[in-house]
């Protein structure tokens, strides 16, 4: 069991940076066209053209900052609302089913997102380095 212990946190790291990483990608191609573009269409969602653009800056910025573990409760927060919206708005209304509706990956970025934001960054996070470097910089209290 001790194992597993000692993996945890570099596994949560790990769920976190493939996670960021992958939602970063759905946002640059929507918002550049690139990739395969906009849902596979090759092209960018249109300028503030609610909510596809909007959602796509989310993806993109969430994304890099929960690849990067920095503000990544705060940003996972939002990407797991996020994707609760994009679920119940578009894809529900066709089918309760995820399977059935489309909608697995807004599923699973909302749970994924929701587990990143309750269990934190895990290791190797900028969120860990910042409250270290805080700790060292702080001064003593029993020592004042």
């Amino acid at each position: 069991m001790r194992h597993f212990d000692r993996i945890g946190q570099p596994m949560l790291a790990l769920f976190r940076v493939v996670t960021g990483f992958l939602f970063t990608l759905h946002g640059v191609a929507s918002l550049f066209g690139v990739l395969g573009g906009n849902r596979g269409t090759g092209q960018a969602v249109a300028f503030a053209a609610w909510p596809g653009w909007w959602a796509a800056l989310i993806q993109l910025m969430c994304g890099l900052l929960v690849l990067s573990g920095l503000f990544t409760r705060a940003a996972a927060t939002l990407a797991s609302g996020t994707m609760a919206y994009a679920y119940f708005v578009v894809h529900q209304p066709l089918h309760l089913l995820p399977l059935r509706n489309g909608g697995e990956l807004a599923a699973m970025y909302c749970w994924a997102f929701l587990l990143i934001a309750v269990l934190g960054p895990g290791a190797w996070a900028v969120d860990g380095l910042l409250g270290r470097r805080r700790a060292q910089l702080a001064p003593d209290p029993v020592s004042s």
